[in-house]
């Protein structure tokens, strides 16, 4: 169960730093007004699933704990 919360404290690393690369990549100058609203878009929703990660990370490692007190 460690695992688990580890993975989902990367998780949520990396769905920080994929939000900001996707707003970057599919957001650019360079685009036209569709692409670069797409990819600001996806960009945060991406970002959204960060707090989600953490959060279970946290339950994860707290529950944990907690049974390990209980023993």
């Amino acid at each position: 169960m460690k695992a688990l919360s580890n993975l989902c404290f990367i998780l949520g690393l990396f769905s920080v730093l994929g939000s900001i690369a996707i707003w970057y990549y599919a957001g650019g100058k360079d685009s036209s007004f569709e692409t670069r609203t797409h990819g600001e878009l996806f960009g945060i929703f991406v970002g959204l699933w960060a707090p989600t990660f953490l959060i279970l990370s946290n339950r994860i490692s707290r529950y944990l704990e907690e049974k390990k007190q209980s023993l």
